[in-house]
């Protein structure tokens, strides 16, 4: 057995600050991969399960995205979940979450992000090998959806949209897509506005409008693709955002409204932007609890579809690393990563993600 121990941040309990434990790192069984950390992506819902507004039970490991090099194989892996051969050397992009194949979710729908099983042992024993990522090593187990990264394709452009690009992906297949010339609307403009902004603008979007702050992250988003940005710190009425809008659409509203925000007052204020016959994809909600209220009428009169989306599918990962090498060169995914952390600053990070401080962080054990 190879001796190994390795760092991680771990979340023992809702609002306290994350601990660093030092673990021994065993050799990955049958079917797994032990991986290096390189890249662990530091998300908007990480701080919503750090304030414990999403409820983890402790401790665990932190940390759903990740790219890393592979240190071991264990028997049988040769290839990753798309068939590409893997070696030692490699690097891979996953997500912590592995569907059952056992459930109606997976085997009748066809659906696995609705897998009613998906997230039982999400992030593993904080004592043991876990598939988290603000940690020097992964243990990747066997069923696990994993993807070679190929080579002309920068480790911070694939995380610099982190778990929101498949997310996205997933999104614009349950919305139906976008086509060339519709006028959109995106609510948000972090990692999961971003990824939206980016493939409306790949889809033909036009106008295309990021409603969002702060303005470093506007900027981001003029840069994937944006028409036209509503600084919610400079136009912080919704009525104005919602009369800007309409003068940017001939009067009508949006054809398309996406959700981006994770905020519950972004709900009311979407339903204000869409034209007769429109659609609203509510992507950013999933760790945001609250209510709104909604006149049912205007739905029905104005034939408005309104659809929900989380997580993604073990296909939208491997789409979104074909997205990234096909566009890391014409738009600045790498420099969307702005903050680079230790594991032993993982709380520092969380702080500043949720101070709105970075476009995108990442846990870099090696920094």
């Amino acid at each position: 057995m190879t001796q190994r121990t390795g760092k991680r941040a771990v979340l023992v309990a809702a609002n306290q600050p994350l601990e660093i434990w030092e673990r021994p790192v065993v050799d990955p069984g049958p079917g797994e991969v032990l991986a290096r950390l390189t890249h662990g992506g530091v998300c908007g819902t990480d701080v919503h399960f750090w304030r414990g507004e999403v409820p983890l039970p402790g401790p665990v490991v932190l940390g759903h995205e990740g790219v890393a090099v592979i240190e071991m194989l264990g028997a049988g892996v040769s290839t990753d979940y798309a068939g590409t051969p893997v070696a030692v050397g490699d690097r891979v992009y996953w997500q912590p979450v592995a569907p059952c194949q056992r459930c109606y979710a997976c085997t009748v729908l066809g659906d696995v992000s609705m897998c009613e099983n998906a997230f039982a042992g999400i992030f593993g024993n904080a004592d043991g090998p876990t598939t988290a990522s603000y940690c020097d090593y992964a243990t990747l187990r066997a069923g696990l959806p994993f993807y070679r990264v190929p080579d002309d394709t920068p480790s911070d452009a694939v995380i610099a949209l982190g778990c929101a690009l498949p997310t996205m992906l997933q999104g614009l297949e349950r919305l139906g897509g976008i086509r060339p010339g519709m006028s959109v609307v995106v609510q948000g403009c972090g990692p999961v506005g971003l990824a939206a902004t980016l493939l409306a603008h790949l889809s033909g979007a036009a106008p295309l409008i990021v409603i969002g702050a702060p303005a470093r992250r506007l900027a981001v988003a003029c840069q994937f693709g944006a028409t036209h940005t509503l600084d919610m710190d400079e136009l912080p009425d919704a009525a104005a955002r919602a009369a800007r809008v309409r003068e940017l659409t001939g009067g009508r509203g949006t054809d398309v409204v996406i959700e981006a925000a994770g905020a519950v007052p972004a709900f009311g204020e979407g339903l204000q932007l869409i034209a007769r016959g429109g659609r609203y994809l509510i992507v950013g909600l999933w760790s945001a609890p609250g209510t709104v209220p909604v006149e049912p009428r205007m739905i029905n009169n104005l034939n408005l579809r309104i659809i929900g989306t989380a997580l993604s599918q073990p296909r939208h990962l491997y789409q979104a690393l074909q997205v990234v090498q096909a566009h890391h060169r014409r738009f600045p995914l790498a420099a969307a990563v702005t903050h680079r952390y230790r594991i032993e600053d993982s709380q520092q990070a969380l702080e500043a993600v949720a101070r709105l401080e970075t476009v995108k962080a990442v846990i870099a054990p090696a920094a």
